[in-house]
């Protein structure tokens, strides 16, 4: 990679995203910012392999790298802290779920999975990696190197015998 070997650069990439991506995401909650901390490591692996002294391994330096740039990312996007006086909080509202809301929506994330399991191999795959590994129907297509048309219509027919089953369990789908 030090020499410019840009095959040398995609076997970094292939063998440290997953290990950089757990480690950015323990440290960044928005998608985006992870997948740009991530893309900015490993460019500026390539543009720092020269230097690179090899007093550590090559994925200690990465996290290293990848660290840093997390840091600086959560510096750049840290939210000014504004003053909150007695008037002020009280206008605030928590939108977030109830514990009684939460509850309910775990229950139901456990049903769909259960009825999930009822529908055909293809179907369920589409339902998990869309719904539980939050892809794109277009990232799904690649995945499973099949058309966008297929993947739409394999989700339309998976969405429609989940309704069904829903239905059959006596599940209202509000």
């Amino acid at each position: 990679m030090a020499d410019g070997d840009q095959s040398a650069l995609r076997e970094l990439m292939r063998r440290n995203h997953g290990r950089l991506q757990l480690f950015v995401a323990r440290r960044l909650n928005d998608r985006d910012q992870i997948d740009d901390v991530i893309n900015d490591t490993f460019m500026a692996a390539w543009r720092q392999a020269a230097k690179f002294e090899g007093r550590a391994s090559v994925a200690t330096w990465l996290l290293a790298i990848a660290k840093k740039r997390a840091w600086k990312m959560r510096q750049q996007h840290r939210r000014p802290e504004e003053s909150l006086d007695d008037d002020h909080a009280a206008t605030l509202v928590d939108h977030r779920d109830t514990p009684d809301m939460v509850l309910e929506h775990q229950d139901g994330a456990k049903v769909l999975r259960r009825l999930t399991a009822n529908l055909p191999a293809n179907q369920a795959q589409l339902i998990n990696l869309v719904y539980y590994r939050g892809k794109s129907l277009r990232e799904v297509a690649a995945i499973l190197r099949i058309p966008d048309n297929t993947v739409k219509s394999r989700m339309f027919l998976a969405r429609r015998r989940l309704a069904t089953l829903l239905s059959a369990a006596g599940i209202n789908r509000a």
